[in-house]
């Protein structure tokens, strides 16, 4: 109930009544400031010019590419290991040494070998001493054989005459016979040391076929990538001492997608990109396909021939194989990281008199990071994109370029 002072009532009530306005009066405006908040907001976001990068359209060569993840081999590569077993007295190369056909590599001890050739050299030394002996026996047996054989004329001469009795003609014949046995033990005698002298000389040759196996030679001109054995390693017929590859060719054995298969083919040009140097390019050509297609993975090889090396480099080492299968020159390029994906279409926005404009585009051969855009673009169009992320751009909306 408002209390009246009869001296005073319409100031009173003047006075109560403002006082109950006042918070009325306080919620009005703040929901007025809020609105006018909201409206400066939903401007700012839809009306206020976006901050955008710019790309100005131009034409140029485009190269489409298939890209394989290999390694990089040499296309001859052989493991050195000895032919006989024995004790290593001396490797005489170390990896990253270059080598011709013929150098020694490693050497085996030869000590017992050396005893076994001199052993073997004797032995041919008396079975030829033998053959001469036999030779001289023979000589002696010829005579003998020679003189027999006249007193058997004579005998038999003398026989016809009367002139000798039985018992010296039994003689002279039985004399005649043991010379020509003696004539033949000796000529198989002969031929028996000749045989021997044969084993004798095989048995040197074997031994000098060991005593040279000793010493282990490079096969081809090439580089040693590998050691794995030290002096006094005792080592086996084919144990790996050493790795050797030919620099004549080497190449990468990069992995490619079965799907490209139809695309390539022999002789295509080719850039390499090493791991170990992502920034730079090595020239190459495609060497041969693989024809067999890994059945888990769905990838085939192929040898892309590195025709330059860096520097330093490694078998075996990661590398990025790119295949070049189409090139077109004076087109229109985009990068394409500009393009947008809007649902089933693709496009990108440029600037209209300082408001984005979207542009579907039709696209051609594709490289790593650009495309071919065979409609929709032109050259000197300016394509723009939100320097934020946060930002997005729509048909019609203003853009502040820098």
């Amino acid at each position: 109930m408002i209390g009246i002072d009869p001296g005073l009532k319409r100031p009173l009530l003047v006075e109560q009544t403002g006082e109950v306005m006042k918070p009325w009066l306080s919620r009005v405006l703040k929901g007025m400031a809020l609105i006018a908040v909201g409206a400066g907001l939903v401007y700012w976001l839809r009306f206020a010019p976006i901050p955008v990068d710019v790309h100005t359209v131009e034409r140029g060569t485009i190269i489409a590419e298939v890209m394989g993840t290999g390694t990089l081999e040499a296309r001859m590569e052989a493991t050195v290991s000895p032919k006989i077993s024995g004790r290593i007295a001396e490797v005489l190369v170390d990896q990253g040494e270059r080598v011709k056909a013929g150098d020694i590599l490693v050497r085996l001890d030869d000590e017992e070998l050396q005893q076994q050739v001199a052993i073997a050299e004797a032995n041919v030394e008396a079975a030829n001493a033998a053959i001469d002996r036999l030779k001289i026996d023979k000589t002696r047996t010829n005579a003998v054989f020679e003189q027999a054989d006249k007193s058997h004329e004579r005998t038999q001469a003398l026989a016809k005459q009367n002139a000798v009795s039985s018992d010296e003609i039994d003689k002279v014949s039985t004399a005649l016979a043991v010379a020509v046995a003696d004539v033949s033990r000796a000529e198989a005698a002969i031929a028996e040391g000749q045989k021997e002298l044969i084993s004798a000389q095989k048995t040197l040759q074997y031994h000098r076929a060991r005593l040279h196996d000793t010493k282990i030679h490079a096969p081809f001109d090439g580089l040693i990538v590998k050691r794995n054995r030290e002096p006094g390693d005792v080592v086996m017929p084919g144990t790996g001492m050493l790795t050797l590859i030919s620099t004549d060719e080497l190449w990468i054995r990069a992995w490619v997608d079965e799907t490209e298969m139809a695309r390539l083919m022999p002789d295509q040009p080719a850039r390499v990109v090493f791991r170990s140097e992502s920034s730079s390019c090595y020239e190459g050509t495609v060497a041969r396909l693989g024809r067999e297609a890994d059945r888990e993975t769905r990838e085939f090889i192929v040898d892309v021939r590195v025709l330059e090396l860096p520097t330093n480099w490694a078998v075996g080492q990661r590398a990025e194989a790119f295949v070049e299968i189409e090139r077109r020159q004076n087109v229109v390029v985009l990068p394409a990281k500009l393009i947008v994906n809007s649902g089933d279409h693709r496009g990108v926005f440029v600037d209209a008199e300082g408001s984005a404009a979207w542009r579907e585009l039709q696209l051609g051969v594709r490289s790593r990071d650009a495309v071919e855009i065979v409609d929709g673009l032109a050259e000197g169009d300016v394509v723009v994109t939100p320097k934020s992320a946060a930002a997005v751009l729509a048909e019609g909306r203003r853009v502040a370029i820098p």
